[in-house]
């Protein structure tokens, strides 16, 4: 089935010229209208603009001009990435009439590359949650099981790769947005060193953590995305001037890597047996491949995700003042003068979970209560740092499980936000401490859901993170079985 096959496959077919790109769009856009009743991945797409962009690949595969080998292959984009003029809404409705005046940087790059802009995905509400449930233009589905979500907040860009409506896709992590998504649906998530892919044109939710990724069917088609969308970016001064390597070359290399096992994680309450028993099985694997195995200990991540929500919360509070209803966005036609326009206009354009966070966001920075909660979650944001930084002195990479169990039903958490929270607590610390990590899918469990592994790696190490990731898939099929759509 074309649409489940990698983009090395896909480029490999573009350039023997047994495989055109209109050919291939038009393939995905069958899958996609197959598909889409029941998975609801996309918010909305433009059948007409990609073809068009389609069809002028095939006449530079055709005329030996194409920009590179990726070259027409089509690209799913999260509906927080500014697309020129195509609907952005950030699944709210606060933007829902919202059309993008520019490409966000990553966009530009991926468009000099020839890769075909393909549809808006769904996502919770402004990025924050972890299921797709807060979307307020409807529920994403998860394709191994349809009363299951498929994570978030990046939950449309997931569940569109794993039911083959893309190839690849585009998403963001906060906190574990593309690695708890990609984690539940079987798929490779990429979350990169912050600073290492530009912002530029991607709406705030928290921008000290905030990092846009890929998401694939296999680590080296992530490695393919990574390479053209990293870089520094002079319109994104968070983003750090330091070579992009060939990430597709360097995911091939082989060493006996020094993994840690993350302590913490695989010792603590709330971690599934089924998660414990698939992680323990990559241990093995990886111990059997002649790579020295040790346990590495980082108490403060014991605190992380409590100071994760102080500051997010925090930045998110600073970050959404902007949606007021007087410049853009929704706007209330209850509004009788300048203060009911912003509230109202916030009040009805904002769902409840971005209203939970605005308010302890705004909590957290009142007065008589920023030293305590907001200055004390940034000093233990440091301190977790600087055991990841001491634990990635003596190890290469470092193992734990990318979520505590599989995917949950859908609405099971819905009214309980603190056991939703916790769903993201084995990524969150990545995020606070601005390092690489990926998830690669490594089993089932009892029901037949996904379990991800999360394999995390130094500042700007996306090289070597990527080739021990590969390295176990190498040896393993997980990435190629598909869900039963």
């Amino acid at each position: 089935m074309i649409y489940y096959q990698t983009i090395k496959d896909l480029s490999n077919a573009l350039q023997s010229g047994s495989l055109m790109p209109s050919g291939l769009m038009a393939a995905f856009i069958k899958r996609t209208k197959e598909t889409e009743p029941a998975l609801h991945s996309f918010i909305c797409y433009d059948e007409a603009d990609a073809m068009k962009q389609a069809e002028a690949a095939d006449l530079r595969w055709k005329s030996g001009k194409n920009l590179s080998p990726y070259d027409g292959i089509p690209i799913g984009i999260k509906d927080i990435i500014s697309v020129r003029n195509q609907p952005m809404t950030c699944g709210s409705r606060m933007l829902e009439n919202y059309i993008s005046p520019y490409d966000a940087t990553v966009i530009t790059k991926l468009r000099a590359a020839g890769m075909v802009i393909w549809g808006r995905l769904n996502m919770d509400e402004f990025a924050m949650g972890s299921s797709t449930e807060t979307s307020a233009f409807g529920t994403t589905q998860n394709p191994w099981n349809l009363e299951y979500v498929p994570g978030g907040s990046s939950g449309g860009s997931a569940a569109a790769v794993a039911a083959g409506q893309a190839c690849v896709a585009l998403g963001t992590d906060t906190g574990g947005s593309i690695r708890q998504p990609a984690a539940f649906c079987g798929i490779v998530g990429l979350k990169p060193t912050y600073g290492r892919v530009s912002r530029y044109g991607v709406t705030a939710f928290a921008s000290s953590l905030d990092q846009v990724g890929p998401i694939g069917r296999s680590v080296e088609d992530v490695a393919a995305v990574l390479s053209i969308i990293g870089g520094r970016d002079s319109h994104d001064s968070t983003s750090v001037d330091v070579p992009v390597e060939d990430y597709v070359h360097a995911s091939t290399r082989e060493k006996p890597w020094r993994v840690g096992i993350l302590s913490e994680f695989m010792e603590g309450d709330g971690l599934d047996g089924d998660v414990s028993a698939a992680i323990q099985r990559v241990v093995q694997f990886y111990e059997s491949q002649g790579c020295p195995i040790q346990p590495v200990s980082l108490p403060k991540v014991n605190a992380g995700l409590a100071a994760y929500y102080i500051i997010a919360t925090a930045e998110a509070f600073s970050n959404l003042a902007r949606f007021d209803g007087i410049r853009y966005g929704h706007r209330s036609k209850a509004a009788t003068d300048v203060a009911s326009v912003y509230a109202k206009s916030r009040a009805e354009g904002f769902g409840e979970e971005v209203k939970r966070r605005i308010i302890l966001g705004a909590f957290v920075l009142s007065g008589g209560f920023h030293d305590a909660y907001y200055t004390r979650a940034q000093k233990v944001r440091s301190l977790i740092r600087s055991e990841y930084m001491r634990a990635l002195d003596d190890v290469d990479i470092i193992l734990s499980p990318a979520t505590p169990t599989a995917a949950f039903h859908e609405t099971e958490k819905c009214e309980d936000p603190l056991s939703m929270y916790l769903s993201d607590v084995y990524t969150v610390t990545v995020n606070m401490a601005g390092l690489p990590a990926i998830s690669i899918p490594c089993g089932f469990d009892r029901n037949h859901m996904p379990i991800g592994a999360q394999l995390i790696g130094r500042p700007f190490g996306e090289g070597d993170l990527l080739a021990a990731a590969q390295f176990y898939e190498k040896y393993h099929d997980f990435h190629r079985q598909h869900p039963p759509l």
